[in-house]
């Protein structure tokens, strides 16, 4: 048998810059995670690469549980791309970042993806409606009652005016998963107030993508959702400006 010797080639011969030659982001779901992987698909431009990891936590929102869930994070950030070549990594949780508080989890992603610019979905949320311009805001939510009182505060110290905040008394993510699209319109629809100047639903849980831009028709007004806030951070964190039609002025516009 004869074994030829490989020959080297210039690497510009057998290398290009990949698929997602434009931006690599990262999302830290929780464990019960069911929607964001397909928003973010949906969402995602060409030429960009989203991976997830998820961190532990039970099929319970609450303030207990995010305070064990934090531990975990730095870990789940370390499986991300460990070639060092992600470029944003996000929380993408809106109730467990505002819980567990923007400082702690930035510390934990840097800890375990280094090279990543750090953020958080309550932090995406904030830049957004800093971004519209609005200060006094409607949020509906499927929270349990002591999750919202805590959101509320975080808004307002965020320099927001919560004109209203209204949940449904859900504690299991199996469950806010599985919220219909068309009570999501009709929900944000009973909490949204004249004098507010959009309406912000919270949660990456609930599929609020799929009737956010007929609902900012319905109001008249901005309406931000979780999902849509977050994909926009993670691209203006990476220095794109791509700007998606279908899903709200944020995206449309900003």
């Amino acid at each position: 048998m004869c074994i030829q010797q490989s020959k080297s080639a210039p690497l510009d011969h057998v290398f290009d810059d990949g698929r997602h030659h434009r931006a690599k982001i990262g999302f830290i779901l929780l464990a019960t995670e069911q929607t964001i992987e397909d928003d973010m698909m949906r969402l995602c431009p060409e030429g960009v690469g989203v991976h997830f990891t998820r961190a532990f936590i039970p099929d319970t929102i609450t303030t207990d549980a995010f305070k064990a869930h934090a531990d975990d994070l730095a870990r789940a950030a370390s499986t991300l791309l460990p070639d060092g070549s992600l470029d944003v990594i996000s929380y993408a949780c809106t109730s467990g970042s505002l819980v567990i508080g923007e400082d702690r989890v930035f510390k934990e992603l840097r800890k375990g993806a280094p090279n990543a610019k750090p953020s958080s979905l309550i932090t995406a949320v904030i830049r957004a409606l800093r971004a519209l311009d609005v200060s006094r805001i409607a949020v509906a939510t499927p929270y349990l009652d002591e999750i919202n009182v805590q959101e509320a505060a975080y808004l307002e110290a965020a320099g927001f005016n919560v004109l209203e905040i209204e949940g449904l008394n859900l504690e299991k993510d199996s469950d806010m998963i599985r919220v219909r699209p068309e009570f999501i319109a009709e929900f944000a629809t009973s909490v949204d107030r004249p004098d507010a100047e959009a309406v912000f639903i919270s949660c990456g849980a609930l599929r609020s993508l799929e009737v956010l831009d007929a609902l900012e028709q319905r109001l008249g007004k901005p309406v931000i959702c979780s999902n849509q806030a977050m994909m926009w951070d993670v691209l203006r964190l990476a220095g794109l400006d791509d700007r998606i039609a279908g899903f709200g002025r944020l995206l449309r516009d900003c």
